[in-house]
């Protein structure tokens, strides 16, 4: 490594957000980079993974993970190279998947990381649909949903990076993959790139009457990244014992309180609601991961990337996923 090269740029979260989150809540710091000790490695990170779990680890608040602490690189996947090894495991090149957050370098003893196989899939597609992502929508597809084929699986966020795996993958199980996204472009690419059979335009201001039209016949399984008036909609549309995966609540990630209209539905349509944090199932990834890169090396499995460029993008890019302004897996290019 060049002297140049000793430097590493990280992003820092140096205060927690009063309501909406905002880049004044970020720090750019440029920090020296320690020698390796015995044991440990040094990567060069070339994507970073921007996702909304990231914005209720800004608030010091009880939830299922601790609060990202105040002064330290903010939390974050990411994927990179070997540039320097200590450790026999690891040799320089090898290309690993990591969590070392918003910085261009990560240091380690191994612990964690993951090698991986760039020839038929690309480096970035492992913070995406053969990632934490892909596996998020297979788990809670799978293991909640449990689809059975001639059900309707409706999707919220659906040209987002889980949403977009979750209908495919009910397709592929013989289901009525019927999506919700925000604008004529990402509905379209969820039924003609996707394959989605009917895609639903929460933003034309008519949800409820058009998501009724889209499934005259109810839904039976409901992926739920959202909540908000888009989980109100949804929920009036669901069969006697549907299923619903509780992935995200991003309506509801600023602080604002959105109650549900009809929360009897709950009860009067018997359905079972369940909220999962993959990171807990530790025991379906290796499972869910092979049949994710099988799929995407094959080309079966389609996804889209949003892709900002430099470590300084980062919090814009971050703040424009928690609007929906991302268009697929939002990822930061560090090199």
């Amino acid at each position: 490594m060049s002297e140049q090269s000793q430097i590493n740029r990280q992003i820092l979260l140096v205060s927690r957000p009063q309501g909406a989150a905002s880049v004044s809540n970020f720090k750019l710091v440029e920090t020296p980079l320690e020698p390796l000790a015995d044991g440990q490695v040094r990567v060069r990170n070339h994507f970073l993974s921007l996702d909304p779990y990231m914005r209720g680890r800004m608030d010091d608040s009880k939830s299922y993970a601790a609060s990202q602490p105040l002064n330290e690189v903010m939390i974050g996947g990411t994927v990179g190279e070997i540039v320097e090894s200590k450790n026999p495991k690891f040799t320089v090149g090898d290309k690993v998947v990591g969590m070392f957050g918003w910085q261009e370098f990560g240091t380690s003893d191994g612990a964690g990381l993951r090698k991986v196989d760039t020839a038929h899939i690309p480096l970035s597609a492992y913070l995406g649909p053969v990632g934490m992502p892909g596996v998020t929508a297979w788990l809670g597809l799978n293991r909640i949903i449990e689809p059975k084929a001639g059900e309707t699986v409706l999707v919220s966020a659906a040209s987002g990076a889980v949403g977009s795996v979750v209908g495919q993958l009910a397709k592929a199980a013989g289901c009525r993959a019927v999506g919700i996204a925000g604008g004529a472009d990402k509905c379209r690419y969820v039924t003609e790139t996707l394959g989605f059979d009917a895609c639903v335009d929460y933003k034309a201001g008519n949800l409820y009457q058009d998501l009724k039209a889209a499934v005259p016949n109810g839904v039976d399984g409901y992926f739920e990244n959202v909540g908000g008036e888009v989980l109100d909609a949804a929920l009036q549309r669901m069969n006697a014992f549907g299923r619903i995966a509780l992935c995200g609540m991003i309506a509801n990630y600023d602080g604002s309180s959105i109650p549900l209209a009809k929360p009897s539905l709950l009860l009067t349509q018997r359905l079972k609601v369940q909220g999962f944090i993959v990171s807990e199932s530790p025991e379906v990834w290796p499972e869910a991961l092979g049949q994710l890169g099988g799929l995407v090396a094959q080309g079966k499995l389609k996804y889209r990337e949003s892709v900002a460029q430099g470590i300084e993008s980062a919090p814009e890019a971050f703040l424009g996923l928690l609007k929906g302004k991302n268009f697929g897996k939002q990822l930061v290019k560090l090199i």
